[in-house]
């Protein structure tokens, strides 16, 4: 009798020892959503996953900043949110995670004045196109929920010209989940003609961007590296077509990685990448990059719809080509 209750309650603690980890580990990727002085804070747990920032009176657009990976690391540059001593400081405009596009019905909400600022000054030779700016205005949000292990927010974005006049209209969907030792954001967005014919220009400053830490850009020389789905990698894969891309390298101590993924329900996929060795990534369907496989200006009629469907996974550095196409195939699966 002894010897089985001994063995029960062995039995019992090893149950204990298993369950516990996977409670732990479950409770780890529980999202919480708190909106809060113009921005909404996304958490898994305790830790911060991303803010998104929804109007900031510093620039014309919203944007997703800071951004944080599976190991707790920043996984893009900080610069011009705030300074931090040895990052690179060019291309004012980019901005954590956003969207923008030089030209949509002749308004530019890629670049910000502060672009082509000169010691305070607008230099003549720059005059004409911040004469262009114009913004993206959050209008509001849709819906906010928590289900399950992912977070959602939906919101409602107006493009304006230099004018103030509204040009279209934007609904864009942002999803946030843990996936193993990944953090995945899907960034859906569907354009929508609400006001009249517009037209998305051929620009090469366009499409959904990612400004990395400045020690991953291949320009660095610490390590880091670019590659896309057909193999290209550093400065060949810039303005080559693919149905995905991922930068890759060190963050502090450790080998970190952005996969940017393209849903073959996106317009034009596969998509253009402008993707530079200094640290932008962008998948740009609009511009014609390579001359060989051309984008050209696409109009919208009134009321006609433009989506745009992607996923940015943040990995450590043991996530390998392999097991892009794997997460690939299912985020093709699951749309």
């Amino acid at each position: 009798m002894q010897r089985i209750s001994c063995f029960r309650f062995l039995l019992l603690l090893a149950t204990i020892q298993y369950v516990l980890p996977t409670i732990a580990k479950a409770a780890d990727a529980v999202f919480s959503l708190t909106e809060s002085d113009k921005k909404i804070i996304v958490k898994v747990g305790d830790q911060t996953f991303a803010e998104y920032v929804l109007q900031d009176p510093a620039t014309n657009k919203s944007y997703l900043w800071p951004v944080y990976g599976p190991t707790g690391k920043l996984m893009t540059r900080s610069f011009p949110m705030k300074d931090v001593e040895g990052e690179v400081t060019d291309h004012y405009h980019h901005r954590g995670i956003w969207f923008g596009h030089e030209d949509i019905g002749g308004a530019d909400s890629w670049a910000e004045t502060k672009t082509f600022e000169k010691k305070g000054v607008i230099p003549p030779s720059s005059q004409e196109r911040v004469a262009k700016l114009g913004s993206q205005k959050h209008r509001g949000i849709r819906s906010m929920t928590v289900d399950g292990q992912q977070a959602t927010i939906v919101s409602d974005v107006d493009y304006l010209g230099p004018d103030g006049k509204k040009t279209l209209s934007e609904i864009r969907t942002l999803v946030f989940r843990v996936d193993g030792k990944t953090r995945l954001i899907d960034f859906h967005q569907d354009f929508i003609a609400t006001e009249g014919e517009v037209t998305f220009g051929d620009k090469k400053d366009a499409g959904l961007s990612i400004r990395v830490p400045s020690t991953m850009s291949v320009d660095s020389k610490k390590g880091g590296r670019i590659l896309n789905s057909e193999g290209l990698t550093d400065k060949d894969a810039w303005s080559k077509r693919g149905r995905w891309c991922d930068y890759s390298g060190p963050v502090d101590d450790e080998t970190l990685g952005v996969t940017l993924l393209n849903h073959p329900s996106s317009f034009r996929h596969p998509t253009s990448w402008h993707v530079r060795t200094y640290g932008l990534f962008t998948a740009n369907p609009f511009g014609t990059l390579d001359p060989e496989s051309p984008n050209g200006p696409h109009t919208l009629k009134k009321d006609e719809k433009l989506s745009l469907r992607h996923r940015f996974i943040l990995h450590d550095g043991n996530f390998t080509k392999e097991d892009i196409e794997q997460a690939y195939k299912r985020y093709v699966d699951s749309q």
